[in-house]
């Protein structure tokens, strides 16, 4: 596990969030929650570089390589609500949240930015934890294949 290759494909996973959601916002779409779900690509693309890199590296562990998955997953999403938190502050805070609070999984309501974006952490460590599995998963079946004809 070589933690600059979670870090690098970490920041992928949070260029590729924000530019994504930058367009939303210009497009005037940043509001629809089907369209916000998308991100998630982002995240099984950084998540598939990480676990590919270390699979060609010979990193074979299933844990190691999982907990490398996550650990990639984890920054992008710690970078991106970062991110968030500061932009919200920026748009107006309170009340440029009560919009985006509408469509929020966890049901609107009178949030503060802090819950939201709790929220929102609490929304990406189980997004991180389900893509992590499943390419694991994915991957797991590569190696049994490559190692069977080795």
């Amino acid at each position: 596990m070589k933690f600059t290759r979670e870090l690098t494909n970490g920041i992928i996973i949070f260029l590729g969030i924000g530019v994504y959601f930058i367009i939303l916002e210009l497009l005037g779409l940043s509001d629809e929650f089907l369209l916000r779900i998308f991100n998630v690509a982002f995240v099984i693309y950084g998540v598939n570089r990480t676990i590919k890199a270390n699979q060609a590296d010979g990193i074979r562990g299933y844990n190691t390589n999982l907990l490398s998955a996550i650990i990639t997953s984890m920054i992008g999403a710690f970078l991106s609500i970062g991110t968030l938190l500061a932009y919200i502050k920026f748009k107006g805070g309170e009340s440029y949240l009560k919009n985006l609070a509408d469509n929020f999984i966890f049901g609107g309501g009178h949030l503060t930015i802090q819950q939201y974006c709790i929220g929102l952490l609490f929304e990406a460590t189980a997004a991180s934890l389900i893509v992590s599995f499943c390419l694991m998963q994915y991957w797991k079946d590569k190696v049994e294949v490559i190692n069977r004809v080795d």
